[in-house]
Order: C-alpha cells, then structure tokens, then sequence
C-alpha cells in the first residue's frame, strides 16, 4: 500500500469515490508514468503517448460538469489526481495543473454560454491542452505590470507582447491570456482574452489522435518560442508565447474590459491549491522512496532504518506532510463549498511547497550517495520542488496574501472595548 492512500471512514475529507479515484491514478501512475520518468527527465521530451493515455482516462477534466464533457467531479477530485500524479512524476503533474486551472477553469468560470461551448469540451476530454498566458520579464510577481497591449480595432482586438514560462505554450492550442486595454489604468486596465494556436507539434498529435483540431479558431501572429531547458519539470513544456499583430475577435474578450486582473487573481487563488498538491504529491513520493531504500541498505551490520536518527528523520518528514495534506485538502474542501479560500490556498501553497524542498533533501540525506544519483528519483524530485516555491506566486507573495488577509480578519473583528459588557460573574466559592 502507497502511503497516503487511506480508507474513506478513517478520512475526514474522502468518500469511498475518492479514494477510488486515488487508487486508479496510482495504479496508472506506477505502470505507465514509472517507468519513464528518468528517460523522459533526461531527454525533455514531452510525453504525448501518456497524455493520451490522461485523456482517455478523463484526467484532464476532472472538475468540468458532464454536459461540457468532464467528469463531474468536486475540486478535490482535481487536488487528488494532481497529488497522485506527482509521486511519480511532476512534469505530468503540471501539465493536468496548467491546463486545468489555468486555462481550462478561467474559460469556466469567467466565460460566457458561446465561450464555454466553443472552448472547454475540447479542454475537458483532453483533445487539446490548454495554458495561461500572465507572465511577462517585468511582469512576475508584479502582475499588475503586464505590458502587453491589446487595441480595439472595430469587432476585434489587435494583440501585441510577450508572455514567458508559460506551461503548455508549445504543445497546447487554446489560451487565457492578459493584455492592457486601458493604459494609465493600471490593474483596472488589464482585460483578458481566450486565443487559440496550433500545437508545435501537429505531426505528432495527428498520428496519435490527440493533440490538435483544425476547427478552431487560430490566431494569426500567435506562435510560441523555443522550449525552456530548466532545472527541473523538464518533460513538461515551458516557452515564451509572443503576440505579433494578432487580430482576436471582441466575441473572445473574456469577460468585461478591465476586469483581466481581478479575474486572474481568483484563478491563482485555485491554481495555488493545485500546486500545493503537486508539492505534497513530492515531498510523499521522497518519503516512499526513502523508507523503502532504508529498509533494505545495510550499514555497520543493521538496516539504515535501524538508526533511531534515520527514523527521527522520516518521522518529521511524515509529520510534515500530514500537516500539509490537511492545509491542502481543507483549502480544497473550502472551494468546493463556495466559501473563501484566498488565505487557505495560499498557506497551503507557502507550506508544502517549502515541505517539498525539505522533505526531498531530507531523502536524500538519509539515502546518502544513492540518493544523490539517478538511480533513484529523488535527486530528479528535489529538482521539480523548487520551481514550486516560485510557480504560481512566489511565496514571499504568499507570506503578503496571508499577512494582508490575516490583518483584513483580525481588523474585522469587534474591538474588546465595542462588545457588550460581560454580566457580572460571582466570585469563584460564594453561596
């Protein structure tokens, strides 16, 4: 049994359809992502037949209402298959994630009937990957600071600017991107809008039946960059995505003018829980990796895991990721019932991804040599963690939103001196 996979009466967040649904991500995991994942870390190619093997299996809709072609499933669900994927690999991990949350649910939540009939049954089943177009060189944790430029020109938009790191850039098709419509603004001046580009690899995805469609609206003067070499997430796919006079229809505006920022900051609320699971999905698969190694090596005589200083290790790590499960699962839970979840997220965020740094040094440490090669996947895991510690919001950004909601809360609160006088309590021992 994977640690971490529990029964649905022993959890308070799980049904038995959940943990269900664990198990068969787990399964699909260990026999499909397992056996790749080093080859693919050292190549940097982008695991198309395994997206397809996602998709077929309904992964990449996970959250999306039947009728639009999901699984009708709560945000949990998504938070599940995310965790789950990465114990075994973060780059597919982060593929489901960017496409999910970052372009699919914006479209979701923010777009018109049109909208979502055009664009998110393509999203849901898989059949083409989608992303978020937000960062730009003086636009990261500032994302007030977009520079990109969209002008009304008539029925249209006319496109122009550069968006950097965007997951999915090369080998998705359908994108949320933000651009200023209103200079001198500011944040009210920022608008967002849904555009479309053929995958870079149209060749491959005609041959597996996945990937692209010809019937979608592509934009001219939309093309994506060279793919990153990064540090780690290394089978995903990173680039710059450029906008050179690309002419969008005002019917892809999504949502009003203006109301660009104020809407992507809602969607980084969600994808913030999406990354903390993909960070807890990490720091689980380190501790697997290290108890198994432990229990078979042998120093001075005795199992590793024999040393009381190895077992203080992986107990903390254990600790650790309890506590980051119940942050993430509960920030999860909170979405799923309409209630607020900015601050929850962003703890959850801050702490596991800070979790998945430590606890795959720690894996290392107590594997010693081993753990620092390839023969194992936790040097690969320690690179993937770090990028979440940055991704989605730096998580000195995150010590902000938490602070900025803690003071909003506190200040919220009737002052000692505004409450109604307490009645008056007899002293303790009268009659």
């Amino acid at each position: 049994m994977r640690l971490g996979l529990e029964s649905a009466a022993m959890n308070r967040y799980l049904t038995q359809d959940h943990v269900e649904l664990q198990r068969r991500v787990r399964r699909f995991g260990r026999e499909a992502i397992e056996p790749v994942a080093t080859e693919l870390d050292e190549s940097g190619a982008f695991p198309w037949e395994n997206v397809k093997l996602m998709a077929e299996m309904g992964l990449f809709g996970v959250p999306v209402p039947r009728e639009l072609g999901g699984m009708g499933l709560d945000y949990l669900s998504y938070i599940l298959v995310i965790e789950e994927l990465a114990k075994f690999d973060a780059s597919h991990s982060i593929t489901v994630s960017a496409h999910t949350t970052l372009g699919l649910s914006p479209i979701l939540t923010f777009g018109t009937p049109e909208q979502k009939r055009r664009f998110i049954p393509p999203l849901a089943s898989g059949e083409v990957l989608g992303g978020f177009g937000l960062t730009e060189p003086g636009a990261g944790s500032d994302a007030s600071g977009t520079r990109t430029r969209a002008v009304r020109e008539g029925d249209a938009y006319r496109i122009d600017g550069s968006k950097i790191f965007i997951t999915n850039a090369g080998v998705g098709e359908i994108f949320v991107a933000t651009a200023v419509t209103e200079p001198g603004r500011g944040a009210k001046g920022i608008s967002s809008f849904i555009v479309c580009k053929p995958t870079v690899d149209v060749d491959r995805a005609r041959a597996l039946g996945i990937g692209h469609r010809d019937d979608l609206p592509f934009t001219e003067g939309v093309r994506a960059g060279e793919k990153e070499d990064k540090m780690g997430w290394r089978a995903s796919d990173t680039r710059e995505l450029h906008f050179e006079d690309a002419v969008v229809p005002a019917e892809q505006r999504l949502g009003e003018e203006g109301e660009g920022f104020i809407n992507f900051m809602k969607t980084l609320d969600a994808g913030r829980i999406g990354v903390a699971a993909l960070s807890l999905g990490l720091a689980e698969g380190a501790l697997e990796t290290a108890v198994r190694y432990t229990t078979e090596r042998e120093q001075f005589g005795q199992r590793v895991w024999d040393f009381q200083q190895v077992q203080f290790k992986l107990a903390e790590m254990a600790t650790d990721i309890e506590a980051g499960r119940h942050l993430t699962y509960h920030a999860a839970w909170l979405q799923d019932q309409g209630q607020p979840y900015a601050k929850e997220a962003s703890m959850a965020k801050y702490f596991c991804s800070e979790l998945a740094v430590r606890a795959t040094l720690d894996a290392i440490q107590v594997m010693g040599g081993a753990g620092y090669t390839s023969d194992y996947p936790v040097e690969r895991m320690l690179r993937d963690a770090k990028i979440c510690e940055i991704g989605e919001g730096t998580n000195e950004i995150q010590r902000l939103v938490i602070a900025r909601k803690l003071l909003e809360e506190i200040l919220a609160e009737p002052h000692v001196d505004d409450a109604a006088p307490a009645p008056r309590m007899e002293t303790a021992g009268t009659v």
